[in-house]
C-alpha cells in the first residue's frame, strides 16, 4: 500500500465501520468523558472479548466511576464485578494500586502523556496510547493486534512487533490519523481482515492491499 492509497484506504474504511459494532473501549470514550473509566476499560479489555468487558465495566462502574471512589473498594469486591474478564484476579489487584497511586500521586487525576502513564502499574504503550487519544483527543497511535497485523499485511509497513509498528507509523501515518487508525483497524480486523482466511472478496480496500502472509482467503 503506498502513502497515496492510504488517504484512499482510510477514507473507505470511515464510510464502512460504521456499520460494524464499535470496540467497547471506544463505547466507553463515547458515553463518558472520563479517562478513568477509559483507562480501566482498556486494562479489562485485554485479552477479552468485547461482549465480556462489556458486561465487568457496566458493574464496576456501577460500583465506583472514580479513583477515589474505587480505592475505597476491597479488591474481591472489584474481583467479582469484573470476573469472568481474562486474568480478572490480577486486574483487580492492577485497578486497585492504579487507583491508589493516581489518588497519591496525580491528586485523583490520570496523566494526559504517554511517557507519564507508562510509569502506572500495569499500563503499556497500547494502553497509554488510547487513553490519550481517546480520554484527551491528544495525537497518539493505539497499536493492538489488529493495527500491527493489517498495517503489516496491507504491506504499509514492515515490522515484527506492536511497538515496532507504532514507531513505524509515527514515521509513515499523516498524523491527522492518528487518533482514528486504531478504532477503523480494530472493527476491520473484528469483521473481515481476520488473522486466519480474512473475507478478501468482500473487503472493501481489497484493491489496496498487497496481502502479505495471507495464503487462504474467503
Amino acid at each position: 500500500m503506498t502513502q497515496r492509497q492510504i488517504h484512499q484506504a482510510i477514507r473507505i474504511l470511515r464510510r464502512e465501520v460504521p456499520k460494524w459494532q464499535t470496540p467497547i473501549v471506544g463505547l466507553v470514550a463515547e458515553s463518558s468523558e472520563s479517562p478513568f473509566q477509559i483507562l480501566v476499560s482498556c486494562i479489562l479489555s485485554l485479552r477479552t472479548q468485547d461482549t465480556t468487558t462489556a458486561g465487568a465495566v457496566r458493574r464496576l462502574f456501577t460500583l465506583a466511576g472514580t479513583p477515589q471512589e474505587m480505592a475505597r473498594l476491597p479488591v474481591p469486591s472489584i474481583t467479582k464485578a469484573i470476573y469472568p474478564v481474562g486474568f480478572y484476579r490480577t486486574k483487580a489487584k492492577i485497578i486497585s494500586g492504579l487507583c491508589r497511586t493516581l489518588n497519591e500521586k496525580y491528586a485523583g487525576q490520570v496523566p494526559d502523556e504517554i511517557d507519564e502513564l507508562l510509569k502506572l502499574k500495569g499500563v503499556g504503550r497500547k494502553t497509554a496510547n488510547l487513553v490519550v487519544t481517546l480520554g484527551f483527543n491528544k495525537p497518539g497511535i493505539c497499536v493492538d493486534t489488529h493495527v500491527h497485523r493489517i498495517s503489516n499485511r496491507w504491506g504499509y509497513v514492515k515490522t515484527k512487533n506492536p511497538k515496532e509498528t507504532e514507531f513505524a507509523l509515527r514515521k509513515k501515518l499523516p498524523k491527522p490519523y492518528w487518533i482514528e487508525y486504531n478504532d477503523l483497524l480494530v472493527s476491520f480486523g473484528q469483521h473481515l481482515c481476520r488473522p486466519i482466511s480474512p473475507m478478501c472478496s468482500r473487503c472493501p480496500v481489497e484493491r489496496y492491499c498487497d496481502k502479505i502472509g495471507v495464503t487462504v482467503s474467503r
